[in-house]
């Protein structure tokens, strides 16, 4: 039997130029969360936990736009980013 696994996309920066990629861990890390394993799934990509949030209140603002929501969409777009960019560089100097 197949599983979610079986499906993920390799990471064509990581075969062609043999390091990863911003978004190396994004697909494995929703992966175990969708397992239930949160602790594994932030090691993995730290930047789920406010990735999430983000893409759902894009969501929302889709139908209901408020100013105080694009402040928080803004912060969290910010936040996301840093993370993100960090996790990079860290991983790259390893």
């Amino acid at each position: 039997m197949s599983s979610v696994e079986d499906y993920m996309l390799p990471c064509l920066n990581k075969k062609l130029f043999g390091f990863e990629c911003l978004g190396c861990g994004l697909q494995r890390s929703l992966v175990l969360l969708w397992h239930g394993e949160f602790v594994s799934a932030f090691f993995m990509y730290p930047a789920i936990y406010t990735l999430i949030p983000l893409f759902l209140l894009i969501g929302i603002n889709l139908f209901y736009s408020s100013k105080r929501l694009n402040k928080i969409i803004n912060s969290l777009a910010i936040l996301s980013v840093s993370i993100i960019l960090f996790n990079f560089i860290l991983k790259f100097l390893n």
